[in-house]
């Protein structure tokens, strides 16, 4: 029966230690009726000099390590591509100044759903030029999708870089992208968040930070969990991990005026774009209120604007928009911009549909 290298390595470690020599091999071949060359041939991974062979597993890791990865290392550029529709607002040009003064700070935003906040880190790097790397975390994230990991690549088992360490090498922005659907997997990033680098104990290297390398965290919560239950899937956060981040951005919708800005730069009906940012307007006011559960969003918006330019019809345009909603939102929604706008008539029967 053939000896698989595995059994002829740790056999001849179990018996010499890891540091074995010729004579060592032509002893072991003698008890096991084994043939010299061929055992020679199969350690060939391990050898260090002439005569001489290292079993440690770490010296295999290590020597795995340099072959190629699973995935090649990234070598185009991930500096985001600048978007002519984007209007800055809220907490954009403080974002913006981190970012370009290579400090290492981590940030933490905060806000609702839709407005912005993904978007400004991604438009604050590509203004400065800086790479950004962003990771969409959910409660599957864990140590090997963060740090990396040994993936099979023709046969062999290499190491594969993930996006923290991509990020700390290359000094690019790490963006932690719905970071309150963690769970405690993503304490890993521990020493990272305090600006030390990290220890790949799988292959026996540490990882430094690079210049420029920074950690931007968003989440519709601030890691307390959703008492209301819109989030649903947000988690409670170790309170060790966010206290890492030195700041917390609060993120608000844009102004009306900001709002309608930002919808004329997809729509070109400008009464139009009026119409939904006053709509939107009230209704958030009226969640605020605690009036209604749902909210329309900057996003939202956007979605409805971009709509109208596909069909050219406001109705379609709006009631496709707020198909996600239940029936009774939708329609509270609907009746409430029939109020608004006179220009557009949803036929709306409230009467027979609460009966």
């Amino acid at each position: 029966m053939a000896l698989s290298t595995e059994f002829i390595r740790s056999s001849l470690q179990s018996l010499y230690g890891e540091s074995i020599l010729s004579a060592d091999i032509r002893a072991w071949c003698q008890m096991n009726g084994a043939n010299y060359q061929t055992v020679a041939n199969k350690l060939s991974e391990y050898k260090t000099a002439r005569g001489k062979w290292e079993l440690t597993v770490q010296e295999k890791l290590e020597e795995t390590y340099v072959s190629p990865s699973a995935v090649p290392a990234v070598s185009n550029n991930l500096i985001p591509s600048r978007d002519s529709n984007y209007i800055p607002f809220g907490n954009f040009s403080d974002i913006k100044k981190i970012i370009k003064s290579s400090i290492f700070y981590p940030c933490f935003i905060t806000g609702l759903s839709g407005n912005g906040k993904t978007v400004s880190v991604e438009q604050a790097c590509a203004q400065v030029g800086r790479e950004l790397i962003r990771v969409n975390i959910t409660i599957e994230t864990d140590e090997d999708d963060l740090i990396g990991g040994f993936r099979l690549v023709d046969g062999s088992t290499v190491w594969h870089n993930g996006p923290v360490v991509e990020a700390l090498e290359r000094g690019a922005v790490l963006l932690l992208d719905e970071v309150d659907l963690a769970s405690n997997k993503i304490l890993c990033l521990q020493s990272i968040l305090e600006g030390k680098g990290v220890f790949l104990k799988k292959i026996g290297k540490y990882v430094t930070p690079t210049d420029g390398f920074n950690v931007i965290a968003t989440a519709n919560t601030k890691g307390k969990g959703s008492e209301d239950g819109r989030f649903i899937g947000t988690n409670v956060l170790n309170e060790a991990f966010l206290e890492r981040f030195p700041v917390t951005f609060e993120q608000a919708y844009p102004t009306p005026k900001l709002e309608q800005k930002i919808l004329e730069s997809y729509c070109k009906e400008i009464e139009f774009c009026k119409r939904l940012v006053d709509w939107a307007d009230i209704i958030r006011k009226t969640f605020y209120d605690g009036g209604v559960d749902e909210i329309i969003s900057t996003r939202r918006l956007v979605h409805i604007a971009r709509a109208y330019s596909i069909w050219n019809d406001k109705k379609k345009a709006i009631e496709v928009c707020l198909n996600r909603f239940d029936d009774e939102t939708k329609i509270a929604f609907l009746d409430l911009y029939d109020k608004v706008d006179a220009d557009v008539d949803f036929n709306l029967n409230i009467e027979e549909h609460d009966s």
